[in-house]
């Protein structure tokens, strides 16, 4: 049987272990983010929400999430 590796990454300042070869959507599907809501930046990098399916975490990436807040 084949060991999943794990691999730490930074989410908003917090060290979360992931499975190797995550996608950055799945990870946000688990952490119950809204996308509409939310600006994406991936060490220090605005992500284009149209790609996250397509982004695979790395070892010791940063994601940072920025929820929008009406008012004015």
């Amino acid at each position: 049987m084949k060991k999943i590796k794990k691999i730490k990454i930074k989410i908003n300042g917090k060290i979360k272990s992931i499975t190797q070869d995550s996608k950055l959507s799945v990870v946000l599907k688990n952490l119950k983010i809204p996308l509409n809501k939310v600006a994406i930046e991936l060490n220090e990098e605005i992500i284009d929400k149209k790609k996250i399916n397509k982004i695979k975490l790395n070892k010791n990436d940063k994601i940072e999430i920025v929820h929008f807040i009406g008012g004015g």
